[in-house]
């Protein structure tokens, strides 16, 4: 269980994060929130373990082999599959590039308790097709498993990270000259002209009580010859999306987290109303959700994400792009979003479904110290 927290940076690591302008006294800052979050009331902590409905899915989700679609060109240049959570495979301009990858059956630092998958992974890690980077956006469980990176450590591929998450990926395995870790506004370019950027979000790190905001968070930016990407990692609503849109825009995909999220936590997740504002404030692009649908992280229902988005999206004219589990789509030829979620839903009116449901919930409870600590 050890292993899974990672390591702490140390030497000339360090000395890189303590040069940043958002490392202060020790840790990472946010740019527009107060040095130390609020911590949730006690009813919200008691409400995060033992309360919520509908909180996962009464069966598993439908999801498809992605094999067959990756055997084909994308003919528009840009194709994305959604794997689960925040892991997607981007195909950029003939580049490929991983984000987040998350195949663990639970987001947490032990296989024996935390938040258990919905479902497996449509695709296993060796059969993905050969990867040009992996992007990490900061280290919390579900967005940096320790078990995936052990499978991925086999692949010659190079991992782009926030400053001092190398650390944990020397640890466990992958070599220090494929590591690379960025300051917010630092660009690595890959061969073949993909640029690689962080850029600012508003969130925190950490994968015990003892390392919060040890390393740094971050949003992602991708960009080709001819396409660009936006990657939200962990975020709340923050203005500096305004500036990333400047700087590093326009965006032909942009990808925000929708799940996870409660007034509580308002500074630190979107959810689907904020993500909207964010698209905005990025200037808009097909919108990709991530960051549901996989582990029970909230009190919201599982679907609950989805179908604000479905509501409201629409109405303000945003192309959402909300492919099945495991569908390879190019954004550009999405017309309509198919609700393919909600014949799950629907089974959660049969009382035999429900009896499940309850007791899958039980499983699923866990400390929310083991996915984001709170000081």
């Amino acid at each position: 269980m050890s292993s899974s927290f990672g390591s702490k940076p140390a030497g000339l690591r360090l000395e890189r994060m303590k040069a940043s302008p958002r490392y202060t006294d020790g840790l990472f800052r946010n740019t527009h929130l107060p040095t130390q979050l609020k911590r949730p009331p006690i009813s919200t902590v008691g409400e995060f373990i033992f309360g919520g409905q509908r909180r996962t899915p009464p069966a598993p989700l439908p999801s498809v082999s992605p094999l067959e679609g990756w055997n084909r060109r994308a003919e528009t240049g840009l194709r994305a599959t959604w794997l689960g959570h925040s892991t997607v495979l981007l195909e950029i301009d003939g580049l490929r590039v991983l984000t987040d990858p998350v195949w663990g059956e639970r987001a947490s630092p032990t296989r024996l308790m935390g938040p258990k998958r919905f479902q497996p992974v449509p695709v296993a890690i060796s059969a993905l097709p050969p990867l040009d980077a992996v992007v990490i956006s900061h280290d919390h469980y579900d967005h940096l498993d320790y078990p995936t990176i052990l499978e991925l450590v086999r692949l010659n591929v190079p991992f782009v990270t926030s400053l001092g998450v190398g650390a944990h990926l020397e640890a466990w395995g992958v070599p220090a000259e494929r590591i690379t870790e960025l300051d917010w506004w630092e660009q690595l370019e890959l061969p073949g002209g993909l640029q690689i950027t962080a850029a600012p979000s508003q969130h925190f790190s950490g994968r015990s009580m003892g390392d919060r905001n040890a390393t740094l968070w971050s949003s992602i930016v991708m960009r080709g010859p001819r396409h660009a990407v936006f990657f939200s990692g962990d975020t709340g609503l923050t203005p500096e999306y305004a500036e990333i849109r400047r700087r590093l825009g326009p965006f032909d995909l942009i990808m925000l987290e929708v799940g996870a999220f409660h007034p509580s936590w308002g500074d630190i997740h979107l959810g689907p109303e904020n993500a909207l504002k964010a698209l905005s404030l990025l200037g808009g692009g097909s919108f990709l959700p991530v960051h549901w649908g996989t582990f029970n992280l909230a009190i919201h229902a599982w679907d609950e994400p989805a179908e604000t988005l479905m509501q409201l999206g629409p109405k303000q004219g945003v192309q959402l792009v909300m492919p099945h589990l495991g569908e390879p789509v190019e954004p550009s030829r999405v017309e309509r979003v198919d609700p393919w979620w909600r014949p799950i839903a629907a089974l959660a009116k049969d009382s035999s479904w429900c009896s499940k449901n309850a007791k899958q919930d039980e499983e699923n409870e866990q400390e929310p110290a083991l996915l984001e600590p709170i000081d």
